[in-house]
């Protein structure tokens, strides 16, 4: 084994362009960087070195990885990506001398004039890294941390490496100890440093070399079991398993994420879950905004059976998190864990980013599973459509000055048209018998403007792309069939459905408000119009002029305000995500008569928006 080892190193190691590679990276146009950052440092000693990547540093081209001015790597001279085999039936002891073109190398080579077939360096991958210095050399590779992944074969070589913690490692003896089938027929190889040849690789065997040997984070190892069909799942105590393989993104949406813990040894694990911040941007050619801090986590807990809502504990950076996993198979062996964002606590503008990492550690210091948390401060551009729920109406009660013989005064001034004198009047706000619903309809654009609307369009254009317009006319007739109409019946109607600009921000937090102005000649809407009825039609007895304001109607002026509120202090509210508005609705509602004279009433509920479409754009026609 070892003597075929040393010969796959010496042909990873050579320069023959006989080799032939499987994987080809491609240069190609820099990503879009917007990531949390880790720092991987590796300690290359002079001659061959075996690194394992736990973070995916392909926003840069190895070329630029390599020349980094921040950290230049002058003497690494050739970095080679081991590539596991689709199938490893092609193997018989060794898996450097593959046969056909079926090679699980890609290179790179300090520029010499060889076209180069590995160009980016990509987490959760094993490398041969060759420093033709004198002396030991750190390269910091700075990148996305990468929740671990692996793929065992059981009848050829792994170069793997594993989730170990970074400061204190264990030795392979304790690491293997919950599994002794591996323990006991494993063959471990790593690279101590030099040029390929006895001892490098180096074996792992034996009980002294178990006892001496560190199961170094990002250090990678050659390893299989020498019965052949032996299928190892344990590359740690600890399991994380998520929902999505590249970490725990809220982006601007979701409030909350699941993951699931697992135990995949015998015995009771305890873990530890840390919040760790993110490092800097590393100064890339199309960088990323500033992080501007961690994203505010919250973890689930038990359901309260008094009001029925969840507890919750807040994941501080200076205090984690402890899990206990009972051993695998039993019951308790795998957990689930929701977490949950605040977004109230985001107090960044839209589109600020939020990143850290996840960090779980098990009490017996063999593993150290690290997953990237993100968030994004979402916008509310888009349409928003809901309801206000008015469940309070003020009152107008007058109560009269009382005069000596105990009925009320007359006023001293019988000029005033009021014959008695009033004490005060009582507009306060009482609880009405039913709630009145009300439709809600708001745009907001990409500039920040909100505009209330009685009616809207939601279809296709003739092009085929959904929008959102004033008016049927902007819709393909032939997609009306699945086009849809919202309205608002307590606003008043008109031909033309120009929207009524607020004053404010849609946001929460900040009140918006918007003035909805009734003329009194408004036969479609005023509601103290009736056409038909000759002492209510606005209109002489000839009906041929228009009455005076106050006469028969009256202009009605209603200021509506939209006030979010801070959500509940419950998990749910907490964590209900950037998809719903709720809060205060206020409403003052003004009768104007002859004379300028006006009578104000107000109104009070609740109100809650949901955005159904984040088109930034409202189509008129």
């Amino acid at each position: 084994m070892k003597s075929n080892l040393c010969r796959a190193s010496a042909r990873a190691a050579s320069l023959a362009p006989a080799l032939l590679l499987l994987l080809m990276v491609i240069p190609g146009a820099l990503p879009a960087v917007r990531a949390q950052w880790q720092t991987q440092n590796f300690t290359l000693k002079p001659g061959w070195n075996a690194i394992f990547l736990e973070v995916d540093a392909s926003y840069l081209q190895l070329d630029d990885l390599v020349a980094n001015p921040a950290n230049p790597a002058p003497n690494i001279a050739e970095v080679w990506l081991w590539q596991p085999a689709p199938s490893t039936l092609q193997f018989t002891t060794t898996p450097a001398e593959p046969s056909g073109a079926n090679s699980q190398w890609a290179v790179w080579y300090k520029p010499t004039g060889v076209a180069d077939t590995l160009n980016r360096m990509v987490g959760n991958a094993a490398y041969l890294v060759r420093n033709t210095g004198t002396t030991d050399f750190i390269w910091r590779i700075t990148g996305k941390p990468v929740p671990p992944r692996y793929q065992w074969t059981t009848t050829g070589l792994n170069f793997i490496g594993f989730p170990t913690p970074a400061a204190a490692p264990p030795r392979f003896d304790n690491f293997l100890d919950p599994v002794p089938e591996l323990l006991n027929s494993a063959q471990i190889y790593r690279y101590p440093g030099g040029e390929v040849g006895p001892p490098n690789p180096q074996a792992v065997l034996g009980p002294s070399a178990l006892f001496n040997t560190r199961v170094n984070r990002g250090e990678a190892f050659w390893i299989r079991s020498s019965d052949p069909g032996y299928y190892n799942r344990y590359f740690g105590p600890l399991d994380v398993h998520l929902q999505n393989a590249a970490g725990v993104e809220f982006s601007t949406a979701l409030g909350t994420s699941s993951l699931r813990l697992k135990n995949t040894t015998a015995t009771a694990q305890t873990v530890l879950l840390s919040l760790v911040a993110s490092g800097p941007p590393p100064p890339v050619p199309n960088g990323q905004s500033a992080i501007v801090g961690t994203p505010p986590l919250l973890v689930r807990g038990p359901r309260n059976p008094t009001d029925l809502t969840y507890t919750y504990s807040v994941l501080n950076p200076a205090s984690p998190q402890t899990f206990s996993l009972a051993p695998s198979g039993t019951p308790g062996g795998d957990l689930e864990i929701i977490l949950g964002l605040n977004r109230s606590a985001m107090s960044a503008t839209p589109g600020d980013f939020y990143a850290g990492v996840l960090r779980f550690t098990d009490a017996g210091g063999r593993s150290q599973v690290d997953v990237p948390v993100s968030a994004t401060v979402a916008d509310t551009v888009g349409l928003w459509v809901g309801s206000a729920s008015v469940d309070r109406v003020g009152q107008y009660l007058k109560t009269y000055t009382p005069g000596p013989d105990g009925h009320p005064a007359l006023v001293s001034n019988p000029a005033s048209g009021a014959p008695y004198e009033i004490d005060h009047i009582n507009t306060a706000l009482t609880p009405v018998s039913r709630p009145f619903p009300l439709r809600l309809i708001v745009h907001n654009d990409a500039g920040g403007a909100a505009r209330l609307l009685q009616r809207v369009f939601f279809g296709l254009d003739g092009a085929g792309n959904s929008l959102i317009a004033t008016s049927e006319d902007s819709l393909a007739s032939a997609t009306l069939r699945s086009a849809r109409r919202i309205s608002a019946p307590h606003l008043p109607f008109a031909p033309v459905n120009l929207p009524w600009l607020g004053v404010g921000t849609l946001r929460p937090g900040l009140p918006l408000g918007f003035t909805v102005d009734l003329d009194y000649r408004d036969q479609a809407s005023n509601p103290f119009l009736h056409t038909y009825h000759p002492d209510h039609d606005n209109l002489d007895p000839d009906f041929q002029q228009v009455a005076a304001q106050g006469a028969e109607s009256y202009t009605v002026s209603r200021q509506i305000t939209l006030a979010p509120a801070a959500p509940g202090s419950d998990f749910a509210s907490l964590t209900a995500g950037s998809s719903s508005l709720g809060g205060t609705y206020t409403e003052t509602v003004t009768f104007r008569g002859r004379n300028a004279s006006a009578r104000a009433f107000n109104l009070q509920g609740s109100f809650l928006l949901n955005r159904i479409s984040s088109i930034p754009t409202l189509t008129s026609p």
